[in-house]
């Protein structure tokens, strides 16, 4: 039977983000103000009062600041006795009073503090909270906690074992829709629970010695297609996201988008051996009695109601399993193995149309598949390269945790139309008579199963049809195979008008590296064909230089900045093997191979992703 785990996740802010402005209007900055307090408490006992009466269990996770709050502190060790809520400490809401007047600093992204001062930090919170409750917590969280803060809390309190580590796809997109003012980057993680590498808080871990010792979470459950196309911030399963994206009926107050965001989470565990997850991690911010997201307080008490009123009935139903951080910690050890991945077939529920991504993630790879554009590949992060990116004050990032990524179509074009140059994007090219026909322009739609270590995805076969009257079935069969760190596309030729006739196939990808919309410097890459004698290698020069040799073993192309080696090889008839350098307009480069097809037969490529240092 198909598990749905929720966790519901409060935290007790005192100073809730952005709320002492609102309660403040007009006055000085005041972090102590009594009412901003007072407000906050009866907020979060509401909170807590939706998720209860619900019969829904929550992990209470105390803020530095309400841990000097004798009401904050008590209240969460009436429910845990009372209700069996979890208590686990946060590094949200740092600011306060005493953060402000012992460290000197506005900042509270616990990430972006030297490595010195988050050592520091988390003494004093850890230590705080060991005061307040007389043991240390078993889950922590911010909306990013990188790799070295996650190993050195491990060390220090052995006790965490789940924390929220990431936001999904909280990058240049969310810094647009906020002005330019949301300085923090941190694209290109999972969106599901995983187990960090020591390495990269991103990057799951492959094995034992990689594993940080906790389980992570992301900071909220957001639509897998609306996020990534736009701000994600409007799209989650946390009510108040829902309306700040203005989804929902003014008249009415109803958002069948929310019931439905959250029922296609449900639907995850289809592709992922029976097992779906979905989380809330919701401050007293949200709900502020003046007001927030043009909304009123009416409207966002009631949708907080409502969102807890409808997983207590899934719940009710036997369609939902509640549970706190630390209990799904441990059944999540017990249900996933280091190499398995999370799949993710999503559909589009906003906006009426019939758009499909697939999602991808291992300890080898975060990769998207885009149905609207025959199958591309539109977003790949190399995770097999473990990349070490130390972030904060003092370190080469000091905002941008981000993972970098070697295709992404929002940053770096993807299909490209414009009147020169590339984007970024894995596809393929049917060619004849001069004419090709890219794949990105037949849209699709994806069916998925499972053989063995295998997750297929068989798409619907589309039709190319070229000038001279030639028409060709083809059909894509994209394999993920468990472990492998490499993706397997099958191109196979279902009919052709005149089966006596061929067409060539050309195999790409267009890649680069970075985390923004940016161009990096290119020039300490590498391309090469490994061909016996007729082997070469082109350093990036921006010179727009080819190799191609018939029987390439494989095309390659080396990123030290990312560490990483990308490469194709393939098998099918008369297959070539290519390598292009870009230039200082389209600074990318491109792997591929070409060979020719005829009626029935199959051009099998496979993508790999290797570490290089």
């Amino acid at each position: 039977m198909d598990q749905f785990i929720l966790n519901i996740i409060h935290r007790p802010e005192m100073v809730p983000e952005y709320a002492e402005k609102v309660t403040g209007q007009g006055k000085a900055e005041d972090l102590g103000r009594k009412a901003l307090l007072t407000e906050s408490l009866d907020i979060f006992r509401t909170q807590q009062e939706c998720a209860h009466k619900n019969g829904l269990k929550t992990t209470i996770q105390m803020t530095y600041a309400s841990l000097f709050n004798d009401e904050a502190v008590a209240l969460a060790k009436e429910h845990h006795e009372t209700y069996g809520d979890e208590i686990g400490l946060t590094l949200l809401g740092l600011p306060c009073e005493q953060f402000r007047e012992k460290y000197k600093t506005k900042d509270f992204c616990i990430w972006m503090f030297s490595m010195e001062d988050k050592k520091a930090i988390v003494r004093d919170v850890f230590e705080k909270f060991h005061d307040c409750f007389g043991f240390y917590p078993q889950s922590t969280g911010s909306y990013y906690l990188d790799a070295d803060l996650i190993n050195f809390i491990k060390a220090e309190y052995p006790s965490v074992k789940c924390a929220v580590a990431t936001c999904w796809e909280e990058g240049p997109k969310a810094y647009h829709t906020c002005n330019n003012s949301w300085y923090t980057f941190m694209d290109g993680g999972p969106w599901a629970p995983w187990i960090p590498s020591k390495a990269n808080t991103h990057a799951p871990a492959a094995n034992e010695a990689e594993d940080s010792g906790i389980v992570a979470i992301p900071h909220l459950s957001r639509d897998l297609l609306a996020c990534y196309d736009g701000n994600g911030s409007n799209f989650g399963t946390h009510p108040q996201n829902v309306l700040r994206g203005m989804i929902y009926d003014t008249k009415t107050w109803e958002y069948p988008y929310l019931y439905n965001l959250i029922d296609q989470y449900r639907s995850l565990a289809k592709y992922n051996d029976g097992y779906a997850y979905n989380m809330m991690f919701v401050g007293p911010g949200w709900m502020n009695k003046m007001g927030r997201w043009e909304q009123p307080y009416e409207l966002l008490l009631k949708s907080y109601e409502d969102g807890c009123a409808y997983y207590g009935k899934l719940k009710k139903e036997g369609k939902l399993t509640d549970m706190t951080m630390a209990e799904f910690a441990d059944y999540y050890r017990e249900k996933k193995s280091y190499t398995e991945p999370e799949c993710a077939l999503w559909r589009d529920i906003l906006y009426g149309s019939d758009k499909q991504l697939f999602w991808y993630c291992d300890p080898y790879m975060r990769a998207c598949v885009n149905m609207d554009q025959g199958g591309a590949i539109v977003d790949l992060r190399p995770y097999a390269a473990k990349l070490e990116w130390p972030v904060g004050i003092g370190t080469k990032h000091v905002q941008d945790a981000s993972y970098p990524f070697l295709i992404q179509e929002k940053y770096r074009a993807g299909y490209f139309t414009h009147y020169a140059g590339e984007g970024t994007v894995r596809s393929a090219k049917l060619c004849r008579g001069g004419e090709e026909i890219d794949l990105c322009l037949c849209r699709t739609k994806a069916h998925f199963s499972r053989e063995g270590k295998d997750r297929i995805l068989t798409l619907d076969p589309v039709e190319a049809v070229f000038e001279d009257g030639l028409t060709v079935t083809v059909q894509s069969v994209i394999t993920f195979t468990e472990g492998s760190s490499e993706i397997r596309i099958d191109r196979k030729i279902l009919s052709v008008s005149d089966p006596t006739q061929t067409v060539t196939i050309r195999e790409y990808m267009v890649g680069c590296y970075g985390t923004t919309e940016y161009t990096e410097d290119m020039s300490s890459l590498t391309l090469g064909v490994d061909a016996g004698e007729q082997s070469a290698v082109i350093p990036y020069e921006y010179k727009c230089r080819e190799s191609e040799a018939p029987d390439a073993a494989r095309v390659w192309c080396r990123i030290p900045p990312v560490k990483t080696e990308v490469s194709m090889r393939a098998e099918g008839r008369d297959a070539k093997g290519f390598v292009r350098e870009g230039y200082a307009f389209s600074p990318m480069f491109t792997l591929g191979y070409e060979g020719t097809l005829k009626d029935k037969e199959v051009f099998s490529t496979w993508l790999r992703l290797e570490r290089a240092d």
